[in-house]
């Protein structure tokens, strides 16, 4: 280990971690202590075992623990225990193909091959018709969702191959090259993510559909945690950000269902739409974002007042989209109250009744 005292030896492995990448503070370093002092030193498959369990937090940490751990104990990671999360996820996916009775297993790449027409099929499922198993199939995929947040040009600069002059970098570049001509430096607009705003509509009418929508949102919020914002809508108005920005997402659904008062309740857009601005929305979390209102449209309040909120909400955003589920079914036409008063405040109307048109949504804010 390169060194006569133990102690240090397994402090300096941590610090070699943490250049490597792992985020070990000391908590976790001091569970990694108190577990070797229960080992035997000798045996490297105790060792790594103990590191590995108290050191990493995250499913990209082992690659680079296996690595740091080969370099500073001179040994080979051992190899690793038959899992069987995969076969779990297997049989999830496979209880969703049929079969033909009588016959076995099948030829592996026709039983993949087969699932991954059935997991299409369900990307194109109303949320709203889903049975329990396809729910958590349908949680799995909707976990590997890779959102980009839209993109907007920040008061900041960046160097440059091309674009308009620094006139600080060339001077200091001719400073240390003792005031001779240099390669002019030129610099460029930096880039930073715009802010993005979901308003989830939780009512009675929109229950079949708030869960997957709170799951939808909790992906979007890990993907950018310090530009997405997310609220709920019903008779009240509930701010969730911070009970989604929590890693597991059975754990921020639980929290988000407990912050939430009002879920399966009446609807008061216009009200909760007014709140949001005047609290938050005109303060800024609005002004020059994308965005998202998840709502079927259907208004007990003044249609006319959801209307004004929507005109307001307009002049301060950059893009404002409403997402109803009923919007993809053949021969809808918004002549809800709710919509036809916020139609002329939005830039488009989309569907969001499945996994694939959820996906489209993502696109549009990316691109917004």
């Amino acid at each position: 280990m390169g060194t006569q005292d133990p102690l240090a030896g397994f402090v300096g492995f941590a610090t070699a971690l943490r250049e490597a990448g792992v985020a070990c503070g000391p908590q976790r370093v001091q569970a990694y202590l108190d577990a070797v002092e229960r080992l035997d030193l000798t045996e490297a498959d105790g060792l790594y075992w103990a590191g590995r369990l108290t050191l990493c937090s995250d499913p990209d940490d082992l690659i680079r623990y296996d690595d740091a751990f080969a370099q500073w104990f001179a040994a080979a990671p051992p190899e690793p225990r038959p899992a069987t999360v995969r076969r779990e996820q297997r049989s999830r996916i496979a209880a969703m193909v049929s079969q033909p009775s009588g016959e076995g297993s099948g030829d592996t790449d026709d039983e993949l091959r087969v699932a991954a027409t059935d997991a299409e099929v369900l990307r194109e499922r109303d949320l709203a018709e889903l049975t329990k198993a396809e729910r958590e199939h349908l949680r799995e995929l909707m976990a590997v969702l890779r959102p980009r947040p839209p993109m907007r040009k920040s008061l900041r600069s960046r160097p440059a191959r091309r674009g308009s002059l620094d006139p600080g970098r060339t001077l200091r570049a001719m400073l240390a090259g003792g005031g001779e001509p240099v390669r002019l430096a030129h610099r460029t607009r930096a880039h930073r993510p715009r802010r993005v705003v979901l308003l989830l509509d939780v009512s009675g009418s929109m229950s079949p559909y708030a869960d997957s929508l709170l799951r939808f949102a909790h992906v979007v919020v890990r993907r950018a945690p310090a530009s997405v914002e997310v609220f709920t809508l019903g008779t009240r108005l509930t701010r969730v950000s911070r009970q989604l920005r929590q890693r597991d997402p059975e754990r921020a659904m639980l929290a988000a269902g407990t912050a939430v008062p009002d879920f399966a309740g009446g609807t008061r857009l216009g009200e909760t739409l007014r709140i949001f601005l005047d609290r938050w929305g005109q303060r800024g979390l609005a002004r020059r974002a994308v965005v998202t209102v998840f709502s079927d449209g259907w208004e007990r309040g003044d249609p006319g007042l959801l209307g004004e909120q929507m005109a307001r909400m307009r002049r301060l955003a950059h893009a404002v989209f409403w997402v109803n589920p009923h919007a993809g079914r053949e021969g809808y036409a918004p002549v809800q109250s709710g919509i036809a008063a916020a139609l002329p405040h939005i830039d488009r109307l989309l569907a969001g009744h499945s996994l694939a048109t959820l996906e489209r949504l993502l696109l549009e804010i990316r691109d917004a």
